[in-house]
């Protein structure tokens, strides 16, 4: 499906002009489509300028419908204003005053927006404004209904439509141990070897690590910012995140270039971190801790969730523990049981049905005469039956099976385990 001109410039223009998150808007371009619902929007701003009295004007523009109306569990999964909190949480209250108050606050940036100038300068970073209906959309962002995206600003070459099908989150704190940022960066390798798609948010520590590790493992990885692409945050990372272009993964923001990082914008980057991936893993958090956000967000739309232990002692660990404690998360330790969670290979092996012992899997009566022959000096049969507890002809049986699997040698008349 062709995406016209007018539809991608206003959609643009829409992630210029409101925050992160913002269920009204996106029950607005929803209803009336990008083009239409900023046309409605200016035209009542240009009416009522701060926004007062201008909900009538939108909603009464064309056939009446109207767009902030409760709409059942579509709109259940978001909240009425960008305040952070996790996919799931609805605001109750009349469509018309939840929209009297979103006017309000798109007032004042109504006359700055400018849609075109914005995709022209992406232009001249050589990036792209990925919309719905483009070959690349990565369709696992719908689940996030009213409060999905507008677009994607994306800079590199990653498929972000595979990374919804094929891609795992791999997040955690900020001030991880070197624990932490070891087994991020092992589990991003594992992950990026077997053709996964390793997403995160850039930061310092688990994030910075995840990246690295996907790199190393010559695999694609996402960046997701809370920032425009052309802001490095933070700026220590600034070569990490060039590498990950050149290498042919993408750094991706739906904020335009140009917008700084806030405290609201990372809370809400949590959602597309979870809602661009297959499965979340959370390898280092603390108690309270934007990863824990993103492990409830990726929870909300029924995406499997998983998270590292650590020590009971530390603090880096808690939030994992809690993650854990709570059902939210189950328990990964390496790239095997992640992949299980993800449902992208067979179950992970179960160490139980694995021999790492000579004899495992053995009939029993066979291992007891393994385990009876001493290594030193070489017993007769009816001594290994003897101190093995089983029958003369169990015995002699045991032991032809054995000397066939080299596990035990014959010495004149006795017999006594053979040496490594």
């Amino acid at each position: 499906m062709s995406v016209s001109e007018r539809e991608r410039r206003a959609r643009a223009t829409w992630s210029a002009l409101v925050e992160p998150g913002d269920a009204v808007a996106g029950a607005l371009v929803s209803t009336f489509g990008a083009a239409e619902a900023w046309d409605r929007v200016r035209l009542a701003l240009r009416a009522s300028p701060d926004g007062a009295g201008a909900a009538g004007l939108v909603l009464d523009a064309g056939d009446g419908r109207d767009a902030t109306a409760p709409r059942g569990r579509a709109e259940d999964r978001e909240g009425g204003d960008h305040d952070g909190r996790p996919v799931g949480q609805r605001e109750e209250g009349p469509g018309r005053a939840r929209l009297a108050r979103a006017l309000a606050r798109w007032a004042p940036r109504a006359s700055t927006v400018d849609g075109g100038a914005l995709l022209g300068a992406l232009d001249g970073l050589g990036g792209g404004f990925l919309v719905p209906g483009d070959d690349g959309w990565p369709e696992a962002l719908d689940a996030l209904g009213p409060a999905a995206p507008f677009g994607l600003w994306v800079r590199g070459a990653a498929d972000l439509a595979r990374t919804g099908a094929r891609g795992v989150a791999v997040v955690g704190a900020r001030a991880a141990t070197t624990y932490g940022e070891r087994v991020a960066h092992d589990l991003a390798a594992g992950l990026a070897a077997r053709a996964v798609t390793v997403v995160s948010g850039g930061a310092f520590g688990i994030d910075a690590a995840a990246h690295r590790g996907a790199l190393a493992g010559s695999g694609r990885t996402v960046v997701v910012l809370a920032g425009g692409v052309d802001r490095a945050y933070p700026r220590g990372n600034a070569r990490l995140l060039e590498a990950v272009v050149a290498d042919g993964g993408t750094v991706v923001s739906e904020v335009p270039v140009g917008s700084v990082p806030t405290r609201v914008r990372f809370l809400q980057r949590n959602r597309l971190i979870a809602g661009l991936a297959t499965a979340t893993v959370v390898v280092e958090a603390a108690w309270r801790s934007g990863a824990i956000s993103t492990a409830y967000h990726a929870s909300t739309l029924l995406r499997p969730v998983g998270a590292v232990p650590g020590p009971v002692t530390s603090v880096a660990s808690a939030g994992c523990h809690r993650l854990l404690r709570s059902g939210v998360a189950v328990c990964v330790t390496d790239t095997a049981e992640v992949l299980e969670l993800a449902g992208l290979d067979g179950p992970a092996a179960d160490p139980s049905d694995v021999p790492t012992r000579p004899g495992d899997g053995l009939p029993e009566h066979v291992r007891r005469v393994l385990e009876a022959a001493p290594s030193r000096r070489a017993l007769e049969p009816g001594a290994l039956a003897v101190a093995a507890g089983v029958s003369l002809a169990e015995a002699h049986a045991a032991l032809g099976l054995l000397e066939l699997d080299g596990l035990v040698r014959r010495e004149g008349a006795g017999w006594r385990r053979a040496r490594p």
